[in-house]
């Protein structure tokens, strides 16, 4: 099974795509996406979609997860429905692809990658470093959430499997 998680953005769109084989999982690809900040933002969301479709073209995931997303109240709304613009395009992706979605909280993907609803980005990326053999060289912070992300979905699917309960 293979699995393309998402860290929605405007500027910057991580990507992270898993692969899983029984108890055995490894990263096939980590990434972000990047569109200039000074383009309009029906610019900068295609250039994030066609990248985003090709990186499902290439890996054929089975899953897709996104975050949900998270806005401080401090950016405003703007900065809310560009995120969210951001993530409805992750979704045309994988509808165009035939993809499963499931989406996940900030705070979902924090505990089942780093046991920590608040963990800092550090430690979601020592914890991927353990869970997927990485190595220590640093990594985007958006690449590494796509990586949580991705993961997050495993264990839910996981469970899922265990107890014969749909992944919502």
């Amino acid at each position: 099974m293979r699995i393309l998680g998402v860290d929605p953005g405007t500027h910057r769109l991580g990507y992270g795509v898993i692969e899983v084989d029984g108890p055995a999982r490894r990263c096939l690809e980590a990434g972000c996406l990047e569109a200039a900040r000074r383009d309009p933002i029906e610019r900068r969301l295609h250039v994030l979609h066609t990248g985003l479709a090709e990186v499902a073209r290439r890996w054929r995931p089975d899953h897709l997860a996104v975050e949900e997303p998270f806005v401080a109240p401090e950016r405003g709304a703007k900065s809310a429905v560009a995120v969210g613009q951001a993530q409805a395009l992750a979704l045309l992706v994988a509808a165009d692809a035939g993809i499963e979605v499931h989406r996940y909280a900030p705070s979902q993907v924090k505990h089942a990658v780093a046991d920590y609803g608040a963990s800092t980005k550090a430690q979601l990326q020592r914890s991927l470093r353990l869970l997927l053999s990485l190595p220590a060289e640093p990594m985007a912070d958006d690449a590494s959430d796509a990586l949580a992300i991705a993961l997050c979905h495993l264990q839910h699917w996981r469970t899922a499997q265990r107890t014969q309960a749909p992944v919502r």
